[in-house]
């Protein structure tokens, strides 16, 4: 790996609800305060701290690293926000990776916020301005609809039915119930549920999608030499990839996700991984709706294309099976908080690695694991592989 060892020492989040009573700026400080807490850390010992966040819309708010720095901890401090769309949780991990790694700093706290409910009425209309407003907008797009085009695509090219997608949020939903910070755990859903939901856009029903979120999550990074020195269970960042295709929809391969797979080549040649399936022994891909988790295990290289489904259905997807997808119970159980969603998945393979997961814990000694995110104007991949 270039640059320096860089490890995760901490990680704290909030819990993930539909309406938070607290502000940004709180939401932010309780998950801060609860990473450096897990580290034995204080503020004072950060060198420098990364903010990511989605749209400012969903807080209300413009200058949003400005609003949620007192809550970060950030004032006084080199901060940087980072952005892109759905896929910033992980790309802030990777942006706390990059400034230790290059020497600049030693320490820093990686804050990841996101208040959609207060984005009134919904913040799908704060989505419809992700569009080129020349080319795009007049066509009325609205996002749900554009996964919709996506999710059908994927099925018809593969031959898959709505029921082999429905085994995803079924098992992430269950997965849920184990997670003290879950909005949409449910440990009795049926594939029936799934498919008896109310229609969104076809193919999309109520339950295939995650829900709009409040919360938030941080990491503690450092370098070696700190690291080392803070703990004794210390998980390395081992590599990173990200990648951006073109902006339009209408230029994309709706059926497959190149941008992920682009990103987990970078990230699999830094580690220095050979053969993903056979050394990845965790894996955190992005779930905001069911299908993509599919789309986004084959973009990994962790699937042959239409066969990700067959994982989820033989069980090899389950916590105890023989490649653990999403333990933690992903955006479809956990929630969608956008940018704090990416950073939950990296801070799950945090506790995953260190055995520290509780009821969530899957089984033998896990030793690396993957995260990944996806959005932007759906076209950002973002990948970071951990490990022991």
């Amino acid at each position: 790996m270039a640059g320096r060892r860089v490890a995760i020492v901490g990680a704290g989040m909030t819990k993930f609800v539909r309406r938070a009573l607290e502000t940004g700026p709180e939401l932010a400080w309780e998950a801060a305060s609860k990473a450096l807490e897990s580290c034995e850390m204080t503020l004072d010992q950060i060198d420098a701290v990364v903010l990511g966040s989605a749209p400012d819309a969903f807080d209300g708010v413009h200058m949003k690293v400005e609003y949620l720095s007192p809550g970060a901890g950030a004032w006084g401090k080199p901060t940087i926000r980072g952005y892109v769309g759905g896929g910033t949780g992980v790309f802030a991990a990777i942006q706390g990776w990059y400034h230790i790694a290059s020497g600049m700093f030693d320490t820093v706290l990686v804050v990841c916020e996101e208040k959609m409910s207060s984005c009134h009425p919904h913040p799908q209309a704060a989505f419809n301005y992700i569009f080129d407003h020349t080319l795009e907008r007049p066509l009325g797009p609205n996002l749900l609809w554009i996964f919709a085009l996506e999710m059908n695509a994927y099925m018809t090219k593969y031959g898959l039915t709505k029921r082999d997608i429905a085994l995803v949020a079924v098992k992430n939903k269950r997965n849920a119930a184990g997670h003290p910070a879950a909005q949409l755990a449910d440990p009795d859903i049926t594939v029936e549920d799934v498919l008896n939901s109310e229609v969104l856009a076809w193919p999309v029903q109520r339950l295939d999608v995650s829900p709009t979120s409040d919360g938030a999550v941080a990491v503690v990074m450092a370098a070696d030499h700190v690291a080392r020195r803070v703990t004794n269970k210390p998980v390395w960042v081992e590599g990173v990839g990200w990648s951006l295709d073109t902006q339009y929809w209408t230029n994309r391969d709706l059926s497959y996700p190149t941008y992920v797979e682009e990103a987990a080549r970078k990230a699999y040649a830094m580690a220095g991984i050979r053969e993903p399936r056979k050394e990845i022994h965790i894996v955190e891909p992005y779930d905001p709706f069911d299908y993509k988790e599919l789309h986004h295990l084959e973009g990994l290289l962790l699937a042959d294309r239409g066969k990700a489904a067959e994982l989820v259905a033989l069980g090899i997807a389950n916590r105890d099976g023989d490649m653990p997808v999403t333990p933690s119970g992903g955006l479809l159980g956990v929630g969608n908080p956008i940018a704090a969603a990416g950073l939950m998945k990296v801070a799950e393979l945090f506790w995953q690695l260190r055995g520290e997961a509780g009821p969530r814990q899957v089984p033998g000694q896990p030793r690396r694991g993957l995260a990944q995110a996806w959005g932007d104007l759906m076209q950002v991949g973002t990948v970071i592989i951990l490990g022991i």
